[in-house]
């Protein structure tokens, strides 16, 4: 499965553990906080000031690794 800017943050820390440092480093430090529950990737970056882009290619490299 491939990681788009579309999907929940939750969703994908749910199905894939090992990116939650991904988006710990990138400045999204906001994990357990309730917005992750219905934010978008693309939705948190954007409210952190974080290139979108970078982290979605950041979060594929580990899902990549995993597989």
């Amino acid at each position: 499965m491939i990681i788009t800017k579309d999907m929940s943050i939750m969703e994908v820390v749910t199905n894939y553990p090992d990116t939650v440092p991904v988006f710990m480093q990138s400045g999204m430090g906001c994990i357990g906080c309730a917005a992750a529950h219905y934010e978008n990737i693309a939705q948190g970056a954007g409210a952190h000031g974080i290139d979108v882009d970078e982290l979605v290619a950041a979060l594929n490299e580990v899902v990549a690794a995993q597989q």
